[in-house]
């Protein structure tokens, strides 16, 4: 097993901006006003379970359907692109269904709010370029940062106030930016290599 510190480092930010709860603690927020209470614990654990599941088993899934993961890397790219765009824009692509069942909080949150197409997409891209223990790490931080905040939601929005959160979003946005043009130029470049 081989630590990387940097690549750990990299592949949080990446799923911190991707996930960007902090961004969407006025969902969180909300959610707590419809279902009364929000299972912090429970919608963590599951979203890191998802994560992990997928990172292990994501590549065996493409590989069933016949696309290579610097394919995938390319589309995750893509993605990456369009959420930055949301974040830094203040504008929605991706309309979530306003209908999703709130019978318990974990749905909503645990999936796809925390663990959806974006953040699994992400992980298969970081895979690509980063050793399977350090994305691992990455994910584990994600989940107890998410933890914190799902816990802390009402206090952090207070604290920041709508402007604060609207900077962080843009602040990430940017980062995000930055790495799904990496991610595209490594992956595309790798793909051209192949052919």
């Amino acid at each position: 097993m081989k630590f990387n510190f940097k690549e750990i480092f990299t592949a949080f930010m990446v799923l911190f901006a991707v996930i960007d709860i902090v961004g969407n603690i006025p969902i969180v927020i909300d959610l707590r006003k419809k279902a009364g209470h929000i299972q912090s614990e429970k919608a963590s654990i599951i979203a890191g379970v998802i994560l992990i599941v997928f990172l292990f088993l994501g590549k065996s899934i493409l590989n069933l359907i016949g696309i290579d993961v610097n394919s995938f890397a390319v589309a995750g790219a893509f993605i990456l692109f369009f959420i930055a765009l949301e974040m830094i824009l203040g504008i929605t692509l991706y309309k979530q269904d306003e209908n999703a069942s709130l019978t318990t909080a974990v749905f909503p949150l645990a999936f796809p709010l925390i663990a959806g197409p974006g953040s699994l997409t992400t992980l298969l891209s970081l895979r690509a370029e980063f050793s399977i223990e350090n994305i691992i790490v990455a994910v584990l931080m994600n989940v107890i940062i998410i933890y914190i905040v799902l816990k802390t939601s009402a206090r952090i929005e207070r604290f920041l106030g709508a402007n604060g959160i609207d900077i962080i979003r843009k602040v990430f946005g940017v980062v995000l930016l930055a790495i799904a043009v990496k991610l595209f130029a490594h992956n595309i470049k790798a793909l051209f290599d192949f052919a």
